[in-house]
């Protein structure tokens, strides 16, 4: 049986499943260690080998007790191995086998942290001794020597890190000689030599050390004190520089678990090591639940843009697919929706995704792609697109206004507020076509173009849905037994509390909505929040634990709306990201049409 790698413990393995801490994780001086060295013939961890097994108990300095034997390997000894132990095969030859031994140790080991220097390579032994007999392994919390003193002693101190130098250095009692329980009791010595020194790196604890053993940047270590005293809740953190300004904004469920594990070697963003360097102090915003949390790191991304936040930093920063109110509509990319009587699509994160989106409709209708501001009266020279037939050439007023409309912006307008169907069986007979001739490519194309299309449509329609309603009281069950409730106004979060465990969750429910915040309607999907803080509340809702309290009015989508392609748009984006230019969709991926459709 392969035994995974040995690898250093984290400090999640520290907390227990409720998520506190373990109490033998609060203090060395508390922690309970078994020190161990073994003797081995010199080959592979693979069950056998082992020769010797020397280990210590102690805990705060002193010694609870000791285990020793020697151990029949079931293998010739090489002769090295006699003149660097002086153990001979004489020896071993009456000594118990190792599956006689296991049981002894494992219960020695147990309720304790396993020490040993260079401990992957003990580790590695036991771990497939038990697995070769059939001994599960208990998985402790392991510490290593050699990597604590690789990183708390410098090349100034001690030449290497063996254990016989490090043994002289802190002056051991016992000088290592390759014998298993004197080497223990050398390598007790080095532990304690090493936990005095730790304490000058603020280390303390046994997560401290853990953490410390592995390989932690110096600004890490440096700024670690920067999670001290924050509270254990959900919420929002924010870094600071010198001068106050926010560096990083995060957010989490447990504020204080999260900062701390910025200063672990779990951490290894060079953004993140670079912004710690430059961070005096952690400033934490306590929330009532976690979707407050998400939305309150949002806002303060958007106020602040750190310069260390990747995502969600101009929420400003979004596009809309406009289609013009004049005599022959044309579609604009705009960076604001005014109520101006035109009809919108959005919001989308970038130019080129709407232009995209722009694309898809071309595909299915045939609206003009010129910029010209059309007149009535007067007619304009037509483009290219109007001789290849891809424009009804409203500019020479080879359509009138009223067929131009019916055929044109009328499909639009009633895809982005109720059914698209027309639009995208339009678009779907295009790729049919495409793919028919074999022109892969291209259909291709056009299947990008629909996924940006229906994107936008799924999107906007379910945003709609909800921020045009005035209020919504929504609650959910918490870990504790509490409520979770949230007051949403228009798509924005206005109010957020929790309700205590055993209590009945009415009165705080009321004053959450008599302390809301007073949000005002407007046009568009998004009229008083982010569309990302309105998809934020969307999902909490739409959780299948989340209870609907009240509602200002009747929460509904349109009932041939987008929602009803979006397994059309899973499919697509499914075969988009394997470059797959002839997946086929099937029946049940579109309620309204009995065919199969190439993407």
């Amino acid at each position: 049986m392969t035994q995974p790698a040995y690898v250093q413990g984290t400090l999640d393995t520290l907390l227990s499943a409720d998520g506190s801490v373990d109490p033998a994780a609060l203090s060395l001086a508390d922690t309970t260690f078994v020190v161990l060295d073994l003797e081995t013939t010199g080959g592979a961890p693979d069950g056998a080998g082992i020769t010797e097994i020397g280990a210590v108990k102690v805990r705060a300095g002193e010694r609870l007790g000791e285990f020793a034997t020697l151990v029949n390997p079931g293998e010739a000894l090489p002769p090295f191995i006699t003149v660097l132990t002086g153990i001979t095969e004489a020896m071993l030859r009456p000594a118990p086998p190792i599956e006689t031994v296991l049981p002894s140790l494992l219960e020695f080991l147990r309720g304790a942290v396993l020490v040993a220097h260079n401990a992957p390579y003990d580790v590695g032994f036991l771990k497939a001794a038990c697995a070769r007999h059939g001994y599960p392994w208990p998985n402790p919390r392991v510490l290593d020597t050699a990597a604590l003193a690789r990183r708390a002693l410098t090349r100034d101190e001690v030449p290497n890190r063996k254990l016989g130098t490090l043994a002289h250095f802190f002056r051991s009692t016992v000088q290592p000689n390759h014998r298993a329980l004197d080497d223990a009791k050398a390598t007790v010595d080095v532990l304690h030599g090493l936990i005095e020194r730790l304490g000058s790196f603020q280390v303390h604890t046994l997560g401290d050390a853990v953490e410390f053993a592995r390989a932690v940047t110096p600004a890490q270590r440096r700024q670690r004190h920067l999670a001290d005293g924050l509270p254990h809740v959900p919420g929002v953190y924010l870094f600071r520089a010198a001068d106050d300004r926010p560096l990083y904004v995060g957010t989490s469920k447990d504020i204080a678990t999260r900062v701390r594990s910025y200063f672990t070697a779990g951490e290894k963003r060079a953004r993140i090591s670079e912004m710690l360097t430059a961070a005096v102090r952690v400033e934490a915003v306590e929330c009532a639940h976690p979707l407050e949390a998400e939305v309150r790191e949002l806002r303060l991304i958007a106020a602040h843009a750190p310069p260390y936040n990747r995502r969600s930093k101009f929420p400003e920063r979004v596009v809309w697919l406009k289609l013009t109110a004049e005599a022959y509509p044309r579609l604009s990319v705009v960076r604001k929706l005014t109520e101006d009587g035109a009809t919108y699509l959005g919001p989308f994160s970038s130019r080129r995704t709407a232009e995209l989106a722009a694309a898809g409709v071309y595909d299915a209708v045939p609206l003009r792609q010129c910029n010209h501001k059309l007149s009535l009266r007067s007619k304009t020279p037509a483009c290219a697109l109007a001789e290849l037939g891809r424009c009804p050439a409203p500019c020479e007023h080879e359509i009138t206004p009223e067929e131009y409309d019916a055929r044109a912006a009328l499909p639009f307008r009633t895809a982005t507020s109720g059914d698209p169907g027309p639009v995208v069986d339009a678009v779907l007979a295009r790729i049919d076509t495409l793919a028919d001739r074999e022109r892969f490519e291209e259909a291709a194309v056009v299947r990008s173009r629909l996924i940006a299309l229906l994107r936008a449509l799924v999107r906007m329609q379910r945003l709609e849905a909800l921020t045009r309603l005035e209020e919504i009281v929504a609650a959910r069950r918490d870990d504790k037994g509490g409520w979770e409730i949230s007051v949403i106004r228009h798509g924005r979060l206005a109010a957020a509390a929790t309700s205590p465990p055993r209590e009945h969750p009415r009165p705080t429910l009321d004053a959450a909505r008599l302390t809301a915040e007073t949000v005002l309607p407007g046009p568009g999907p998004a009229p008083a929040a982010t569309a990302e803080e309105s998809e934020r509340i969307l999902a909490w809702l739409e959780r299948p634990d989340t209870r609907l309290v009240e509602t200002s009015g009747d929460w509904v989508s349109p009932v041939r709306g987008a929602a009803r392609f979006t397994s059309l748009l899973t499919r697509a984006e499914a075969a988009a990201s394997h470059q797959d230019s002839a997946v086929r969709l099937s029946v049940s991926d579109r309620s309204d049409d009995a065919r199969s459709h190439r993407l």
